[in-house]
């Protein structure tokens, strides 16, 4: 996308300090790598959102949207689309509903995950105790169908808001969305052809004891902190399970490939399924250690390894 004057000064005028142009994306992703966004904008409300991504259809002027860079690769060439962050409006949480145990509570788009698990606790709420630990927002945590071994985000998901880059806004129950393992597809046709925009999600979460949750906590992050690289630069596990058999990690580590480097990008001797950046990381280095474990586990196990990390800018 080329940014002629007419589309920074539409940009400027309408978004002042909320828009940057040429924003380096080492800024805002977990694996601290990335090239500039062309434009990056924080809208501060759902008619700025609409304003934004109708314009953008009106001009076709592509854009992508990103929460909090934690399951996201972004080339050294950065992304030529608009970037829009939600997380400076979309960023409340929300008793909606009791009834006899069951609990439903909303939380927006940019709702980090962390801070709706330590809400779940502090208010006694179980059920979403499993994503203790996974970084990013719940937009993200939704469209990717976020989990562990113990839990999903679509087995507690009621249902979600959305934008359509027509601005209307419509609400989807949960039968009206197609989860699978780390992958979310809309089963309901929308009126355009874009994806459109979570801008929030309901869960149904359980009465429980606070004291008994935060004692669970604890050990669920204790146990992630013992077996993950949680003070190194990473996008959390970098490659999806195949369906049957081995994890990715366990196929990574079978092929003996821990501890492999490419230029400042690291397989973790911690985890086999983390590619962590050890301080002077490129995106290139990451994607080229990324193929070096898709081509070694491919020739010893036949099996093609898929990143569960979203690659973009490429």
């Amino acid at each position: 996308m080329l940014l002629d004057q007419d589309i920074k000064k539409w940009l400027v005028n309408y978004f002042d300090e909320n828009v940057k142009f040429d924003e380096p994306m080492s800024k805002h992703t977990y694996f601290k790598v990335g090239g500039p966004a062309k434009a990056f904008v924080t809208p501060e409300s759902t008619e700025q959102l609409y304003k934004l991504i109708s314009w953008s259809q009106e001009n076709n002027i592509e854009y992508i949207v990103i929460g909090d860079g934690s399951n996201l690769l972004v080339s050294d060439n950065g992304i030529q689309e608009i970037v829009i962050v939600l997380s400076k409006y979309l960023n409340r949480i929300s008793i909606i509903k009791e009834e006899n145990e069951s609990v439903l509570i909303t939380a927006m788009a940019g709702v980090r995950t962390q801070n709706l698990c330590r809400f779940a606790i502090e208010e006694g709420l179980s059920g979403i105790n499993f994503a203790l630990g996974i970084p990013g927002t719940i937009g993200g945590a939704i469209m990717m169908n976020a989990g562990t071994h113990f839990g999903s985000i679509s087995d507690i998901l009621e249902s979600i808001n959305i934008m359509q880059s027509s601005g209307d806004i419509l609400k989807l129950e949960k039968d009206d969305i197609d989860f699978s393992y780390r992958n979310l597809s809309w089963k309901r046709k929308t009126s355009d052809s874009r994806d459109p925009i979570i801008l929030e999600g309901s869960f149904m979460l359980k009465k429980s004891d606070p004291i008994e949750l935060k004692k669970e906590a604890e050990l669920i992050l204790k146990k992630r902190n013992e077996s993950q690289p949680t003070k190194l630069p990473s996008a959390g596990c970098f490659f999806k399970n195949p369906a049957t058999g081995k994890t990715a990690g366990e196929l990574i580590d079978m092929a003996d490939l821990k501890g492999a480097r490419i230029g400042g990008a690291e397989i973790s001797g911690k985890h086999a399924n983390f590619i962590v950046n050890t301080g002077n990381a490129s995106a290139s280095d990451i994607l080229s250690l990324m193929k070096l474990v898709q081509e070694t586990v491919f020739n010893k196990f036949n099996i093609n390894l898929l990143p569960e990390v979203k690659i973009v800018g490429v």
